[in-house]
């Protein structure tokens, strides 16, 4: 047999002709343009018939293609700008509970007194365009939020378990209104101190009477959890996962107490009963080797479990700012590593840390204990590339002029850093208290608005562009942009242009209009874009209009 390709007109002539035979062979199945059957080996070798013409047809279809193709391709066509890079630094500052140093600045102060302070130290910092506060909520073992595990602290209402009347939350209102200014709050938690000095009695609500197995008093009057056992680092797990799951706190905190000063105990620190039984088990480490052993793990541990709960949580810690004497050469000082056996830079060159705030206390002269020399020496040992931005002391840095050295010091890890500036202010105080710092600030480094750096290690889903609507209405354009996801969103930056100038704005997520006047300084405004930015500092794709 012989396969035929036949024209429409002749498939009903072939049917009719294998009907009048009894063919059993298949009907055919006629087409718009062609059909295929089977001819009998007794009938003619070919058949040759005339085809339908389709040329309009072809032609109508492809015009409608190509129209239809058009119309998608012009729907889908953004508008490609050259916009300017947007200005990423991290700038923060503590804010201190202990002992009443910054909030509340009072024990006795009511609820809505201390709700005022705070509202006022927050809008301090985004007048100032700061974008971060790391306020303490765990002074020592103690908690200024509701805890199942610690009392309410005794610096929030001058009693150790008592809390706030009429009641609120302190952490819940710090986050909520710290988000509303669009400043990042990271929560500052003490790992091993159970009990300050400065911190009342000792009642039985304490968790120095509470804990009192793994807890041990030292000289000075502070009560300390022993980090070699167990139960210490368990129970601290447990506050800062805690804290973690229920809080829409944007990173966690840890300071320089770990083993505490030699001073606080007027010698070695008082761990006999767990040193004796690492020996009896077979331990083979010197005391010091097991002693920073202890806290290693525990650093390790509580990065990898925040990691687990909320990823993009970062996790921040701000050691002493030696690591040891001869670090770089020439730096003379106490050890972190030999007095608070805290390893440091261990944790850095790991990566068990987001963020790291070495506390640089010091000037940039003299050498002994230099900032830039040890800010250079830590970026040296930063292997996995995590964010560097060291502590300043705004409050006391012993300077001929305080304002001069600090914005010295900025303009110092600017350079050293320069792919994710930051830097900490040790501490609120230093700027509520100095008219002078703030004006230095604002009127220099921080003059213009800044997003936090991001942090690519860190995952995240991808941030779908916002939608920008542009209308002109007398002297006024107004700009408004939509997002499909808006819990997703932290941040807006709105872009627009008058004659070749871009001008950048940096808007809390609320903000979703803008009025823009059509011209200025006698320029028009001929463009505007929007982007969104998740809580991370990712940036999405933009939407733009020209005018």
């Amino acid at each position: 047999m012989k396969i035929q390709v036949i024209s429409v007109w002749a498939a009903s002539l072939l049917l009719a002709l294998s009907m009048s035979c009894k063919s059993s062979k298949p009907k055919p199945n006629p087409t718009t343009s062609a059909v295929t059957t089977e001819v009998s080996a007794t009938q003619p070798t070919e058949v040759s018939v005339p085809a339908v013409p389709l040329e309009n047809t072809k032609k109508d279809t492809a015009v409608n293609t190509a129209t239809s193709k058009a119309t998608a391709e012009v729907k889908k066509e953004k508008i490609r700008l050259d916009l300017p890079v947007v200005p990423r630094e991290f700038r923060a500052a503590w804010v201190a509970t202990v002992a009443n140093i910054n909030w509340p600045s009072k024990r006795n102060l009511t609820t809505e007194q201390q709700k005022q302070e705070a509202i006022a130290l927050l809008d301090l910092l985004k007048n100032h365009n700061f974008n971060a506060v790391i306020f303490q909520v765990r002074p020592s073992a103690d908690a200024l939020y509701e805890s199942s595990y610690e009392p309410w602290s005794y610096f929030l209402t001058g009693e150790i378990g008592k809390r706030p009347e009429p009641y609120y939350d302190p952490l819940a209102f710090w986050v909520e209104e710290a988000h509303k200014r669009g400043l990042e709050l990271h929560v500052w938690l003490n790992p091993y101190r159970a009990h300050h000095t400065n911190g009342g009695e000792v009642t039985e609500k304490s968790m120095a009477k509470k804990a009192a197995d793994y807890v041990v008093r030292l000289k000075n009057g502070m009560y300390w959890f022993d980090p070699a056992d167990p139960r210490t680092q368990d129970h601290a797990s447990r506050v800062v996962n805690d804290i973690v799951k229920r809080y829409d706190i944007d990173g966690v905190h840890f300071d320089d107490y770990f083993y505490p000063y030699a001073s606080y105990n007027g010698g070695d620190f008082p761990d006999h009963k767990t040193w004796k039984s690492y020996k009896d088990n077979g331990g083979t480490l010197s005391r010091a080797d097991w002693r920073r052993h202890n806290v290693n793990i525990f650093i390790e541990r509580i990065y990898k479990e925040i990691k687990a709960e909320k990823p993009f949580v970062k996790f921040g810690l701000s050691p002493f700012g030696i690591w040891k004497p001869g670090y770089p050469a020439g730096v003379t000082g106490s050890s972190q590593y030999d007095e608070l056996y805290a390893d440091a830079k261990l944790w850095l060159n790991e990566g068990w840390v987001d963020y790291f705030t070495p506390q640089l206390y010091w000037p940039i002269e003299p050498p002994q204990q230099s900032f830039v020399s040890l800010l250079k020496w830590w970026e040296s040992e930063n292997t996995y590339k995590r964010h560097l931005w060291p502590g300043l002391n705004t409050v006391a840095v012993k300077a001929a002029h305080r304002p001069t050295e600090i914005l010295n010091q900025i303009t110092a890890t600017r350079e050293i850093v320069p792919n994710s500036p930051g830097q900490v202010h040790w501490s609120i105080a230093g700027l509520t208290k100095s008219p002078e710092m703030l004006s230095s600030l604002v009127q220099g480094p921080y003059k213009k608005k800044a997003l936090v750096p991001r942090s690519p290690w860190l995952p995240a889903n991808p941030l779908l562009s916002p939608t920008l609507l542009l209308t002109v209405e007398g002297n006024n354009a107004h700009a408004k942009w939509l997002h499909k996801q808006p819990d997703q969103i932290r941040h807006y930056v709105l872009y627009y242009r008058y004659g070749k100038e871009w001008q950048i704005e940096i808007l809390v997520s609320n903000i979703t209009a803008k009025e823009l006047a059509l011209y200025k300084d006698g320029e028009k405004l001929n463009a505007v874009a929007v982007k969104a930015v998740d809580r991370l500092g990712n940036e999405s794709d933009y939407d733009a209009k020209l005018n």
